[in-house]
């Protein structure tokens, strides 16, 4: 998975929630063509803002109950936390540019 590690139910409270740098989370499954397809861009935002960006990847068939707590209703999903707060919301299989321009702002310094 590269620099994009997994999240799960156990873990999501400490690594997104109580996160002391913004997470972007992906909910996505296996069989999710556009998710797979997004894979690499979100892979290439994690290295290029390493130690600003956590980037972190959401199995939605094996945490159904964060995909209730945050309706997320189609995949792939990335929602941008800050300080425990969803703070913006990417629906779909976007470019690396559009997926910056909704989510840069809350963490660009």
């Amino acid at each position: 998975m590269g620099n994009a590690a997994a999240v799960t139910e156990q873990t999501f409270e400490s690594e997104v929630i109580k996160a002391t740098m913004p997470v972007l989370v992906d909910f996505w499954a296996a069989w999710c063509g556009p998710c797979r397809t997004i894979a690499p861009t979100l892979e290439e935002i994690a290295t290029e803002y390493a130690g600003r960006l956590k980037v972190l990847k959401l199995d939605v068939d094996e945490n159904q109950e964060i995909v209730i707590n945050y309706r997320v209703l189609s995949i792939p999903t990335l929602i941008l936390f800050k300080d425990g707060q969803e703070k913006a919301r990417v629906v779909g299989a976007k470019g690396k540019e559009a997926i910056l321009r909704e989510i840069e702002a809350h963490f660009a310094a």
